[in-house]
């Protein structure tokens, strides 16, 4: 037998239990979408809040390599040596751009689509919200016994329907209620509604969090980030040579350079001397500088400290780090001065044993290099070799392997101040050369191998202070602070967003979206009860109290067979 000449299969939906498989004629063919149909599918699933969401989760977790492995942005000099430590793994990794994570193709791409995502899903539904806010409250429902917080309550003695809905609506208006009086079927009812900033909330957050996308962009584009390196008591001018790396913005213009000049006046590092188990654990770092302006008049006094940048000239200046810079003089046979300087040396481990190299291109038969190691507490291990035990300045040595030949900068190739290539020059001292380091305290002087000079550890103490010879080295070597300089024209803005974004969270958390009816109910047998309900928009735990708290005030004492529980809103009331 047929479907069709079964008389039951007609009134069984095609998907009962019991309903014949259907033949291929009775088969419904499904229209095929087309390009465009296709197009507005994947619309509007872009620009579902399901999506935004899903896309700033993916933001977040692709930030995370931002912090896991040093970037080219911000830490240049750590990216090198992240390829010397990982040579195998770094090449990798830079394939898939992780040191530069946030200029990534990647990163762009999830940062693009929330990017749309969020306008896709703000525009639709300001323009909804904007509809409802001018809208008028709905109809009184017929059955608000359905509804929830339904309670009913006596008309009070001596007044009227229509009086006691009048007065209902003029305390709903008082309580932020937008109202509107309904007349159905012979019963008067006020319709009132309350709540829409919660969905004003709700799209500034959106809205906001699409202005932080924009600004930060902004920022980016038009901002930089340099870093330098400099020693006390010498001075940096915010020029774009002067940085040692810079990483401009895409639309950065150094004309829009402030020239100030920084000059680093002391550092002052503070170690933990008391509790033993955490003794030379650093505890403050604090570097004071002086601030120039571009008519070099005006010299202003700032602090720079960890997590406490300093703000100046449009810029903030940050503290990454800082180790000590030994000042190296070298003389040649003929007592001529042929170098000074103080050098920055790269802390190791963490009471700063550190590694510096020394370059003399000029002045000499040949160009000399020297790799140098600084104990600034200095102690021998069982093997023999140096270590630093702690990293004040209590007992620093400085010792130097020496080379002599071609240091590779004559050809104009740039090369990094805090390493050199050996692989062209001849070790004269250290190694296997049979011929021992050259070791210095602050004001000794050695002399070079060969006759070629003399090099001297100066002591940097400043004057009036005691000093190397007084067996105090506390002074005797000038630290170096490693400053990080930011321009972000942007910074303003992404807090106020960021602040816009708190305030439409929790507004769109804590500000109940709600309906609250009262109507005059006729009764079959004539009489007339107050009837008060409510409905929400989502959760709302505090909705039966609100409507019974409204109802104990506006309306009489409760009728005796009155419901004794607030009616479910899911499910009509028996």
């Amino acid at each position: 037998m047929s479907p069709r000449s079964d008389p039951g299969a007609l009134s069984r939906p095609d998907d009962h239990i019991d309903s014949p498989e259907p033949s291929v004629d009775a088969s419904v063919a499904q229209p095929k979408l087309g390009f465009v149909g296709w197009m507005r599918f994947a619309w509007r699933q872009l620009t579902s809040m399901r999506t935004a969401l899903l896309l700033l989760l993916l933001l977040a977790i692709a930030a995370v390599p931002g912090s896991l492995v040093p970037q080219r942005s911000s830490d240049p000099n750590g990216v090198t040596q992240y390829f010397s430590d990982n040579p195998n793994l770094a090449p990798v990794l830079d394939g898939f751009q992780m040191f530069d994570v946030y200029t990534s193709a990647w990163f762009s791409a999830v940062y693009l689509l929330l990017f749309v995502s969020l306008i896709g899903c703000i525009i639709p539904r300001t323009k909804h919200h904007f509809d409802a806010l001018r809208a008028r409250p709905p109809r009184t429902p017929a059955r608000l016994a359905r509804l929830g917080g339904y309670t009913e309550r006596a008309l009070p003695d001596g007044e009227t329907a229509d009086a006691a809905i009048e007065r209902a609506a003029a305390d709903l208006k008082r309580a932020g209620y937008r109202i509107e009086r309904y007349d159905l079927r012979g019963e008067p009812s006020v319709s009132a509604e309350r709540g829409y900033l919660r969905e004003t909330g709700n799209l500034v957050f959106h809205t906001a969090l699409l202005g932080v996308l924009v600004t930060v962009a902004i920022g980016g584009g038009f901002g930089f980030a340099g870093q330098r390196v400099v020693v006390e008591g010498q001075s940096f001018v915010n020029t774009l040579a002067a940085y040692d790396s810079f990483n401009p913005g895409r639309f950065f213009n150094d004309a829009t350079l402030d020239p100030y000049k920084l000059t680093l006046e002391d550092l002052d590092a503070v170690y933990e001397t008391q509790n033993q188990d955490a003794l030379g654990q650093p505890v403050d770092f604090t570097a004071e500088v002086g601030i120039t302006g571009r008519d070099g008049e005006g010299v202003a006094e700032g602090e720079v400290k960890v997590n406490h940048p300093l703000r100046v000239h449009g810029t903030d200046v940050y503290l990454l780090g800082n180790g000590y810079a030994p000042t190296i003089t070298v003389t040649n046979a003929d007592g001529e001065v042929v170098f000074t300087d103080a050098i920055p040396f790269l802390p190791q481990d963490a009471n700063l044993t550190s590694i510096g190299v020394v370059k003399v291109p000029d002045g000499m038969p040949e160009q000399l290099g020297m790799i140098g190691f600084l104990y600034p507490t200095q102690t021998t291990l069982d093997s023999g070799a140096f270590a630093s035990t702690y990293p004040d300045l209590v007992y620093p040595v400085l010792t130097l392997n020496v080379y002599a030949g071609d240091l590779g900068i004559d050809e104009g190739t740039p090369t990094s101040v805090y390493t050199l290539d050996p692989s062209t020059m001849e070790q004269l001292t250290g190694g296997k050369t049979g011929v021992d380091s050259i070791e210095l305290m602050p004001g000794e002087t050695q002399e070079l191998p060969n006759g070629l000079g003399t090099v001297t550890f100066e002591d940097a103490t400043p004057d009036g202070l005691p000093n190397a010879e007084d067996g105090d080295y506390s002074h005797s070597v000038d630290r170096f602070a490693s400053f990080d300089i930011h321009r972000d024209p942007s910074q303003g803005w992404v807090l106020v967003f960021a602040i816009l974004i708190i305030a439409g969270l929790l507004v769109s958390l804590f500000i109940p979206r709600r309906r609250v009816w009262v109507k005059a109910a006729t009764r079959p047998d004539g009489s007339v009860v107050l009837e008060y309900a409510g409905l929400a928009r989502g959760e709302d735990p505090g909705l039966d109290d609100a409507v019974s708290s409204f109802a104990d005030r506006h309306g009489g004492p409760a009728p005796e067979d009155a419901p004794e529980t607030a009616g479910d809103p899911a499910k009509p009331t028996t």
